[in-house]
């Protein structure tokens, strides 16, 4: 354990000797082990560091119920969030997990192991109990309900862990601090004072000034501590908010701030939320905390109103005040007053004097569209940042999956579309035709449900990746079954970025048509039994649910259908 001017005691899982961290690695090697998901990996960083003192481990059930129940654990000490190791029924039979069992706990990107967790309890949580009491309600719009429900596995394991190491990463590791390191820093320049920011999002000049304003007020030094693990789904990704918080750290009068990095994965839990930040940023060293209006709130409710009061987190955070042993600073609203060329709070603006503001869904639209950001609102460094991650949308790059049976003419679509995009220029032009792909992809691979569906998701993937770069795809598998067309939406829409537009085209010709015209015999083979799995002849073509646009060759030409694709990118604002 460390004590220090800042925080107070750590338990610092991290701090023991070399030798044993040695016999721990040797030990784990032949133990079974649980590989970690993205939010296991995040939360056992923590636990190891101290960033979560006082815990030591994940919560067994008599922590845990007391947690979700009182926001303490159950010797008393106030911790409002459970941390919590869930595991499978499988995990359970395949790991022999019993109390006193060992086992090793690995990370998901390179299967180190980090840490062993000895078992203390295996227990069922209350999911349902759980996010009423600690989330506010069991809505599926909390991106932690829908969390809790569709990722977390049915059992909790309880256990104290000895750490091996800590998690092993390659970007922005001089901004990575431990509790431990970032207390010697601060000692190292003699900051007695460190207010601490929490943030997920960009920062921009309001945030500069209100930063600024907090620290003179309480003549302190500021700390601005960035969330770097789980966030809310489409808030922008961690590369590009570093850049914005590393070019923004330069506006800081000389000496006054400090960017450190914290790997924690967010619940946007609101009040609770607040609590557990000022909890984290006590034993990073800080010791004042602003927090904000809704703060860590997810947005609205299935209903359309906000899960949490605007004052409610703040107002948690006070009834704590003297356990915490950390000061908060309420957030205060700044607003931009073009007479005088600066940022106030909302409060203190004197009634008449004109003042200006961008909302997020108001610079969201300038970065789509190009729109200029004027420099009150922002920096230009930050800006820049913004544009080169974000583009507008005639910027970036999208998918066209175009689905139909074997010669329906989906293909010679395909390729009049890759030659009208190319005239157009201004992106790469990817074109994945289903025979192509078939070779070169997925050789290995037949043509039953499985096998297409497989087939289709390495397409997805490869389309995700090259709209993530800017690219124009166009793919033309046959695709026959919904389940793959929709599993291969969500692979574009999730993993393409920016370039995550995605359009379905059916090209609906008839399969009388398709076979009356089939040169190639493949129609008549199927009947005959020599092609099987064969969609349209013994295998079911399912017709597309959500298509964006449907066209068919025996009522269109194929240039009609070629312009119409182009229509529909055009209103979607990306050519």
């Amino acid at each position: 354990m460390a004590n220090t001017p800042h925080g107070g005691v750590l338990k610092d899982l991290l701090a023991r000797d070399a030798d044993r961290h040695a016999e721990l690695s040797r030990e784990a090697d032949g133990l079974p082990s649980i590989t970690l998901t993205e939010r296991q990996l995040c939360d056992l960083e923590l636990i190891m560091n101290g960033g979560f003192s006082p815990l030591e481990g994940f919560m067994n059930q008599k922590d845990y119920i007391s947690v979700v129940e009182t926001l303490r654990l159950a010797d008393g000490a106030l911790f409002p969030m459970p941390i919590t190791l869930d595991v499978s029924q499988e995990d359970v039979d395949t790991l022999s997990l019993a109390p006193s069992a060992r086992i090793a706990l690995r990370d998901p990107r390179d299967d180190e192991a980090l840490a062993i967790l000895t078992v203390e309890d295996i227990y069922t949580p209350d999911k349902v109990k759980e996010a009423i009491k600690v989330l506010g309600d069991d809505d599926p719009a909390h991106p932690s309900v829908t969390y809790l429900r569709n990722r977390v596995k049915d059992f909790y394991v309880g256990g104290k862990v000895e750490a091996i190491q800590l998690p092993t990463y390659f970007d922005y590791v001089a901004l990575r601090y431990t509790p431990a390191e970032l207390r010697a820093h601060f000692k190292k320049l003699a900051w007695r004072k460190v207010v601490a920011f929490q943030t997920r999002n960009p920062m921009h000049r309001a945030h500069r000034e209100l930063t600024v304003r907090a620290a003179r007020q309480r003549q302190a030094n500021v700390l601005i501590h960035p969330v770097v693990g789980l966030t809310k789904p489409g808030d922008v990704d961690h590369y590009t908010r570093v850049r914005v918080y590393e070019a923004i750290m330069k506006k800081y009068p000389n000496g006054m701030g400090h960017l450190a990095l914290l790997p924690l994965a967010m619940r946007m839990a609101g009040p609770r939320e607040a609590v557990w930040h000022a909890i984290i940023r006590k034993n990073y060293g800080a010791t004042h905390f602003i927090v904000g209006r809704d703060h860590a709130g997810p947005g609205k409710n299935s209903a359309g109103r906000d899960f949490y009061g605007p004052y409610d987190a703040q107002d948690l955070v006070t009834k704590y005040h003297d356990e915490l042993q950390i000061e908060m600073v309420p957030f205060q609203q700044m607003t931009y007053l073009p007479s005088t060329d600066e940022y106030q709070p909302v409060d203190e603006v004197p009634k008449g004097v004109q003042t200006l503001d961008i909302s997020g869904t108001e610079l969201r639209r300038r970065l789509r569209t190009g729109a200029p950001i004027p420099e009150w609102f922002s920096y230009e460094e930050v800006v820049q940042t913004l544009r080169a991650s974000y583009p507008p949308r005639n910027k970036q790059g999208f998918v066209l999956l175009l689905t139909g049976l074997f010669n329906s003419g989906k293909d010679t679509i395909a390729r009049a579309l890759q030659v009208v995009l190319n005239q157009q220029g201004g992106r790469s032009v990817s074109l994945l035709l289903g025979e192509t792909v078939r070779q070169e992809l997925s050789s290995e691979l037949g043509f039953s449900r499985e096998d297409r569906y497989t087939n289709l998701n390495r397409i997805a993937w490869v389309s995700a990746e090259l709209a993530r770069a800017g690219a124009a795809v166009i793919a033309a598998p046959t695709a026959p079954h919904e389940k793959g067309r929709v599993a291969a939406r969500e692979v574009v829409t999730h993993n393409g970025g920016a370039g995550g537009n995605f359009f379905l085209i059916h090209v609906a010709t008839p399969l009388e048509h398709c076979e009356k015209t089939d040169r190639k015999g493949v129609y008549a083979k199927a009947r005959k039994g020599e092609i099987i799995h064969f969609a349209g002849v013994d295998d079911e073509y399912e017709t597309p649910e959500k298509a964006d646009l449907t066209v068919d060759t025996t009522t269109q030409t194929i240039p009609e259908i070629v312009h119409s694709i182009i229509l529909l990118l055009e209103t979607n604002s990306l050519l």
